[in-house]
């Protein structure tokens, strides 16, 4: 009777076991929300923009100074995917948030209010936000209370460093729109189930994806 009773109590504990992994993985494995995919399209409607406002009104090889972590390319994430056991999806797009945040804040910041490029990242930053707060959200507070993987708590730390503190080696100069490209292609990546296409699968992590729509847009010469 006492074996029979051991068993039970087991079965019921793995029963509990695998039952909270039932209810935890609709939230780690749910597709992205429409909500979500509509505030993001909204976002890069304004994105397609980015080369006549972050371009055509500064000067020519203008740069401005962002923590090295904010040069945040398609290799950066491709780099973590790799070396990151069993990094999720959502801890990447959590730092793509907290990362573009500070990209938005530091190109306004060096705007004077009559720049004419000024209004146009004023209200992309509003759309980021708004797409931030879909985010929030779409998912249990629990979600982002969790302890991140000791990699990216250090780019997070770095982040949210005092600039007083953070040292000279650490600052890269980037031009406004390199950082919108980056911005945007890196969105497609993270959140690829927003823009995929019936038509052809695209691979908006590859680099290449982005080199090859470049050279579609390139106007021939006369």
């Amino acid at each position: 009777m006492f074996k029979s009773m051991v068993q039970l109590s087991t079965s019921v504990y793995l029963l509990g076991g695998l039952l909270g992994l039932f209810l935890l993985s609709p939230v780690m494995m749910a597709p992205t929300p429409a909500s979500m995919c509509t505030a993001l399209k909204t976002l890069n409607g304004s994105l397609s923009n980015r080369r006549r406002y972050m371009k055509h009104n500064f000067p020519i090889n203008y740069t401005i100074r962002v923590h090295y972590e904010e040069v945040f390319k398609l290799s950066n994430i491709n780099r973590m995917r790799l070396h990151v056991e069993g990094l999720d999806e959502l801890v990447l797009q959590r730092l793509w948030f907290q990362v573009n945040r500070g990209v938005l804040k530091k190109i306004i910041r060096v705007m004077p209010e009559r720049h004419p490029s000024r209004q146009y990242t004023t209200e992309l930053e509003r759309r980021f936000r708004d797409a931030e707060g879909v985010f929030v959200q779409s998912h249990p507070a629990e979600v982002f209370q969790q302890e991140l993987p000791e990699s990216i708590q250090d780019t997070w730390d770095h982040l949210t460093e005092e600039p007083s503190r953070v040292p000279e080696s650490s600052w890269r100069s980037a031009s406004p729109k390199s950082l919108l490209d980056n911005l945007c292609h890196t969105m497609h990546c993270l959140f690829s189930e927003c823009f995929a296409s019936t038509e052809t699968k695209r691979d908006y992590c590859s680099v290449f994806h982005w080199k090859k729509g470049k050279k579609k847009n390139v106007r021939p010469r006369s």
